[in-house]
């Protein structure tokens, strides 16, 4: 008689397959059972650091190398040959020879062009009479060079043989011994200077006048500073009065002066422009 349900043979073999279950797995499974799961992160692997002493002594190197080089730049600017003075030029001269102003200046050849006082030649070279301003500055690589402005003599004042030129300041700067230099007027005041009123009143009376006039003037007189006379070249004697409004005294005399010339007015011995407005003739 039959049964339905498991056999024998049904329970064994499914006793079996349970125990092959349990005594086997899967390949998968034994590879998952050796891998630990951990939450702490690996140990990072030991590592020796040798750049930070090498970058430290690199940039001592550096900074060694560019002292060096600033102290070598230092003596070449200071001390060395390669910037030394060789020529020392002089511009804006007319009369004063170059060597006078290049000896009042001092400047040695050889001397590092960066130690050059230029301050100390330029005082030296405008002590100079004949020098109105000058100044001093350095030409790299191996030049200095002195600019000169010379005094421009208007007048010339003393006796024959001590007489001295004087700029338009009344300033007294170089000795003449021959004759003055065209369209400087010799000037006769007591106590020539640029102190002095009246001399500063006769240089500005001849100041205004124009070049080719002042070459008519013979002579010039400032007894004071309210009373300046100037003698022409044909003895025509002007009385300029004082200083005052010399440009339009000095407009006067060019138009009274071409009149003549031209033969539209007689000649006369004196002509009075201390008032330009109303002028005499005599």
């Amino acid at each position: 008689m039959s049964r339905s349900g498991t056999t024998t043979r049904d329970r064994s073999g499914g006793r079996g397959r349970r125990a092959r279950g349990r005594g086997t797995r899967p390949a998968g499974n034994r590879r998952r059972e050796g891998v630990r799961h951990s939450t702490e992160p690996a140990p990072a692997p030991a590592v020796r650091r040798f750049g930070r002493p090498r970058g430290r002594h690199r940039r001592w190197l550096q900074l060694a190398a560019a002292l060096v080089a600033v102290a070598a730049a230092g003596w070449l600017l200071l001390a060395g040959p390669l910037l030394a003075v060789r020529a020392v030029h002089v511009d804006g001269l007319t009369t004063l020879p170059a060597g006078q102003v290049q000896e009042a200046a001092g400047i040695e050849a050889g001397t590092p062009l960066l130690r050059v006082d230029l301050e100390a030649a330029r005082t030296r070279v405008a002590r100079l009479p004949q020098v109105a301003s000058a100044e001093v500055t350095r030409d790299w690589p191996d030049s200095v060079v002195i600019t000169v402005v010379q005094r421009v003599p208007v007048a010339v004042v003393g006796e024959p043989g001590r007489r001295s030129l004087v700029d338009a300041e009344g300033v007294l700067f170089d000795a003449v011994t021959g004759a003055a230099p065209d369209g400087v007027v010799p000037l006769d005041v007591a106590s020539p200077g640029p102190r002095d009123p009246a001399t500063l009143a006769g240089i500005a009376a001849l100041g205004s006048l124009p070049a080719d006039v002042r070459e008519q003037v013979a002579a010039a007189a400032a007894a004071s500073p309210d009373d300046i006379s100037l003698t022409l070249a044909d003895g025509t004697v002007v009385r300029w009065g004082d200083a005052s409004e010399s440009g339009a005294k000095s407009e006067a005399l060019v138009g009274l002066l071409e009149q003549i010339e031209a033969g539209t007015l007689e000649p006369a011995t004196t002509i009075d422009v201390s008032t330009p407005d109303a002028v005499v003739l005599r």
